[in-house]
């Protein structure tokens, strides 16, 4: 049974806890240098295969035109207010140094030549879109090779360039393009500093010890450095996406820290009760530290159904977010008891300071606990003598929040909803304003006419005639493959829904019209066009996960349970809770309501992939929240066979706990909140709002009247299915008790 080798694994641990700390110190050690030695950095591509966008970038690629590889763009102003480059000699001089230089930086294919354009005439200067109408702004378009060449150095290189050449020229540098996009490091050291410390004071707080507080971070610090090194390391051989470090490390030290936490609890409860630090750590691993492999195994199952999308960068990014969440139930059950171990007997007691800060009358820690505990078997009797109303009003207020998600619409944000300090957003702005938004998102048209010579030139005036393009750039036609490469530039920014618009016209109404019949093809690709794409997969794919994840978490929690209702009751109140978080976040992102409190400076979509990643990680998140207090409830239930009383004391005896890890984890990803990126600032939100619902609402509220009003029906189990289902690891059974020291206790099925 798991129990049983949980408790030899903990019990073993807390025996010898120097060789377990030792162990992890060697494997943290080789984790970091094979990360160093043979690690990657992340990169991202928007592609998946069977999308039009990628159909575009494969003709692209067969032509080699170079419009397949990377971008950049470096744009200028004259640093006077009134010059310009029409009539500014030193201003076109110091654009044609600059453009010289970054010609000569390593892997650069091409560059546009603005300072060209205006020597052979301003109108085609305009036309090319090179210097805005006015004369203020100039580009100069770089061209690197596939991404697969290249790397972060690649961007240094031009940043470093950027601020040399600022100090030296009389012009305002900034820069933008997908390679900012696909190298720029993610942004989380601070978060995840910020969220260590929150969590650190959330602990000393609900513990009132500064060694029960340190244990759960050491461990979370631990676990973190392994996973994450892992992930570089993984990096090193596929393209790991810039965003899963950060949700790796948020998740990594959300889950890792609630782990420790539920298990610690329990250590100090056996410890209150007479057992030594080495069998109150076994047992505490045995009871606690089943759930925590049941949560931490959900996590990692739902996130692997990311591959269901058939988009490699999510299933990519959610194997290496899978691997931080394994190493932090590793170490929940390995490192964590050899740290009860060391710590010995202090664990049972609260510090001075903690006694202080939790009681003003000083009272000693249990007396003080039994009165909070009291204080929270008051408030769930409460809503179990009036179900009904607590149920249909948190029910409600849980349905009104989610109603947003009707409004809701997925892209990606682009440069413009970064902040101001950010080169690329100033970058942005500056295109923007000299040559209309869509300049900053080309769509780039690939056709082979092979077989109609006419299908280009019908092709060219249907695009250009369309109301959502705004200009269109002089086509590029392979000699040797025939192959021609239109780069045109909408009317609208690339996040915008009109931008998703032209793009669909232009596939089911402006390309079909203009080629007919002929066996001519022309596929629409770009950045634009490929996010685009990629959102509409996810958004297909998006029920047929849900339904997947629901019925995988259905049957687990009636393995453990034994119960047709429990899980039933479980999968509806996630939904509601999960619900509610991705109707705040269309609330926050695209309505704007309240977004300058986590420094959003513009409305955006929510990103196309992150529904699906949220629904992920907290339905195997709110699993932790699930398992453990119903794993109470089950207990108090087999033990007194009275459903009310089960109730009130299962739930009032995990509240503080559930509260103390709710708030813990709220703290670590409202820390990422506040991120520059947008998506770190969705990913940062949503887990947050939907665990602060889920601990609060659902799980004080909302379960408690429900099964009240269910009665003995929770636990409810035909006597057919009850035979069919195994008793094994993940069911539970009297051998369980047996296995952690304690009474047998009757059989859970109503028959």
């Amino acid at each position: 049974m798991l129990s049983k080798a949980l408790l030899r694994l903990g019990a073993g641990a807390a025996r010898h806890p120097w060789r377990v700390i030792a162990a992890w110190l060697v494997a943290t050690t080789l984790a970091v240098l094979a990360a160093v030695a043979f690690g990657g950095r992340t990169a991202d591509s928007m592609t998946a295969p069977g999308l039009d966008s990628q159909r575009a970038a494969e003709l692209i690629e067969r032509a080699g035109t170079g419009e397949e590889g990377m971008t950049a763009q470096v744009v200028v102003t004259p640093l006077d207010a009134g010059a310009t480059f029409f009539d500014d000699d030193g201003a076109r001089t110091a654009l044609t140094r600059l453009r010289a230089e970054v010609k000569r930086l390593p892997h650069v294919l091409g560059t546009s030549d603005p300072a060209g354009a205006l020597d052979a005439g301003g109108d085609t200067a305009v036309r090319g879109g090179l210097v805005s109408a006015d004369g203020r702004i100039a580009v100069v378009r770089v061209q690197y090779p596939d991404q697969s060449r290249l790397s972060a150095g690649d961007l240094d290189a031009l940043v470093d360039l950027g601020d040399r050449l600022r100090a030296e020229l009389p012009l305002r540098v900034e820069m933008g393009g997908s390679l900012f996009y696909a190298f720029s490091e993610p942004d989380g050291g601070a978060s995840e500093l910020i969220g260590l410390l929150a969590a650190a004071a959330i602990l000393f707080l609900a513990f009132g010890s500064l060694v029960a507080a340190a244990l759960p971070i050491g461990m979370a610090v631990f676990g973190l450095t392994v996973g994450v090194a892992t992930m570089t390391v993984l990096a090193g051989v596929t393209e790991v996406p810039t965003f899963a470090p950060v949700l790796g490390s948020m998740v990594g030290l959300g889950v890792g820290i609630d782990y420790a936490l539920f298990v610690l609890a329990r250590h100090r409860e056996y410890l209150a009760s007479g057992l030594g630090p080495q069998a109150a750590a076994g047992r505490a691993v045995a009871t606690a530290g089943r759930p925590v492999v049941f949560a931490g195994g959900t996590v990692v199952v739902s996130i692997l159904g990311l591959a269901v999308a058939n988009v490699p960068f999510m299933t990519v990014g959610g194997v290496a977010v899978s691997v931080v969440v394994l190493t932090m139930v590793l170490a929940s059950v390995t490192l964590l008891p050899a740290f009860l171990g060391a710590a010995g007997p202090r664990l049972a007691r609260a510090g001075r300071i903690g006694r202080a800060l939790r009681t003003r009358k000083r009272r000693r820690g249990p007396a003080a606990g039994a009165a909070h505990a009291a204080g929270w078997r008051r408030w769930i009797g409460h809503v179990s003598r009036h179900p009904v109303p607590y149920a249909v009003g948190a029910a409600g207020l849980l349905l009104t929040a989610t109603l947003p998600v009707l409004g809701l619409r997925v892209g990606l944000p682009d440069d413009g909803s970064l902040p101001h300090s950010r080169t690329e957003r100033r970058a942005y702005d500056l295109v923007a304003e000299g040559f209309g938004p869509g300049t900053n998102g080309p769509l780039v048209i690939a056709a082979d006419p092979t077989g109609d010579p006419g299908a280009l030139d019908r092709l060219v005036r249907a695009v250009a005639a369309d109301p959502g393009i705004a200009s269109v750039a002089p086509t590029h036609v392979d000699r040797v493959t025939g192959i021609a490469t239109l780069v045109v530039f909408p009317t609208t920014s690339p996040q915008d829904k009109a931008t998703a618009d032209t793009i669909a016209r232009l596939r089911t109404d402006v390309l079909p019209a203009a080629i007919g019949h002929a066996p001519a093809r022309a596929h629409v690709g770009g950045a634009a066009a490929s996010l685009s794409d990629v959102g509409q997969r996810t958004s297909q794919r998006l029920p047929v996960f849900v339904a997947a994840v629901l019925a995988m978490s259905f049957l687990l929690l009636m393995l453990v349970f034994r119960s047709v209702v429990v899980p039933l009751k479980a999968v509806l109140l996630n939904l509601l809770s999960i619900g509610a978080s991705y109707g705040i976040m269309v609330a926050v992102f695209q309505w704007g309501w309240g977004g300058a409190l986590i420094g959003l400076e513009a409305t955006v979509p929510i990103v196309s992939f992150i529904p699906m990643f949220l629904f992920a990680i907290l339905f195997g998140l709110s699993m932790d929240y699930e398992v453990f207090l119903l794993s109470r409830v089950r207990e108090e239930y087999l033990r007194t066979g009275d459903n009310g009383t089960a109730i009130v004391e299962g739930v009032s005896r995990t509240a503080r706990i559930i509260t103390s890890a709710a708030l813990i984890m709220v703290a670590v990803f409202l820390s990422f909140a506040v991120a520059e990126d947008p998506s770190t600032k969705m990913f940062g939100l949503g887990l947050a709002t939907a665990i602060f619902i889920d601990a609060t609402v659902v799980r004080m509220v909302l379960v408690p009247a429900t099964m009240t009003l269910l009665g003995r029906t929770n636990w409810w189990l035909p006597k057919w299915l009850d035979r069919m289902l195994p008793r094994g690891p993940v069911g539970t059974d009297d051998t369980d008790a047996e296995s952690t020291g304690e009474a047998p206790r009757p059989r859970l099925v109503d028959r």
